[in-house]
């Protein structure tokens, strides 16, 4: 089973306008509330891959409710800790700039975090827990790394998709896979990259401080997968890319799901490809079928 995290999970109020006027009534054409977080995400692209997979995480209020409505309308299975304090909404608004405002989201008290740990005891072995995106202020910055433990004591593997000394504090643990982008990887390092070998030796560094697997993703310039055995590379679908939400998410998922599946890092590192391309080249998160399409331009070369 591969268990999604996401503690600070959002409605998303879309708003699409022609023009924003500040200072003035604005009428708005076609708005949606829409499930968001990045664990999400991965699940929804897990559902789409026909992988089992359970929600976790934090909800509350009506705007929770609502939330765990929409899980439950595309099929993926929930099960989150229910709190006082209600799921935070995020405005989205698409006019002629987008522009977010992110709500901080609520306060988890003592007693729900421990109810959300008690979740832990169901892992078993070979699971998979994928830890994505913010937390609530009320939550202590390692909050996740609070996690580790438990989960590699019964045999889980972890996946955390996070940057700089997060991350960094995650290696001791083995993490399944990390994924920076080529500028988190030079940003951890403290460096600029010259060359892809440059890139290449910092991704090394990281496997030697406990990563297994680690994902270089390099938006129009493809990607390389390191492993402890192997180099792989694979460039970029050719599309019209039209978002970028939950493209980084998709590809997390097509990978987290194909190993799970296989084993296979080259497979896993394909079909990450394919989904963070296919979700970039639509307007939301992307379908079965949209996956399928981007999956035969994606050609996985061994570079060593």
């Amino acid at each position: 089973m591969i268990y999604t995290v996401t503690v600070n999970p959002a409605l998303d109020y879309v708003i699409q306008i022609d023009q924003v006027d500040r200072g003035s009534v604005n009428r708005s054409g076609d708005c949606a509330f829409l499930a968001g977080g990045k664990g999400i995400n991965v699940s929804r692209i897990l559902n789409q891959l026909d992988t089992d997979n359970t929600a976790w995480g934090f909800v509350g209020g009506f705007t929770g409710k609502e939330l765990v409505r929409q899980l439950n309308q595309y099929h993926i299975v929930n099960d989150f800790v229910k709190i006082s304090d209600p799921t935070r909404v995020n405005v989205k608004v698409h006019a002629q700039e987008e522009t977010e405002i992110n709500a901080a989201g609520p306060n988890v008290t003592n007693q729900e975090i421990t109810a959300f740990k008690a979740r832990l005891a169901d892992l078993q072995k070979d699971d998979v827990v994928v830890m994505s995106g913010s937390l609530a202020p009320s939550l202590p910055a390692d909050f996740y790394k609070q996690l580790l433990p438990e989960i590699k004591a019964a045999g889980a593997e972890f996946v955390v998709d996070t940057t700089g000394q997060a991350l960094l504090d995650t290696l001791a643990y083995q993490p399944l896979v990390i994924k920076p982008n080529h500028h988190e990887l030079a940003d951890l390092f403290q460096t600029t990259f010259e060359t892809d070998a440059e890139m290449l030796a910092a991704a090394r560094k990281l496997l030697e401080r406990g990563a297994q697997n680690v994902l270089v993703s390099m938006a129009g310039q493809g990607g390389y997968l390191v492993t402890k055995e192997q180099i792989y590379h694979a460039k970029a679908a050719i599309g019209t890319v039209v978002n970028s939400v939950g493209a980084g998410d998709s590809m997390t998922a097509g990978f987290v799901g194909t190993y799970r599946q296989t084993g296979d890092p080259a497979a896993s590192f394909r079909m990450g490809m394919a989904c963070g391309a296919a979700t970039a080249f639509t307007q939301d998160i992307a379908v079965k079928g949209q996956i399928e399409a981007v999956l035969p331009q994606i050609k996985v070369e061994k570079i060593s």
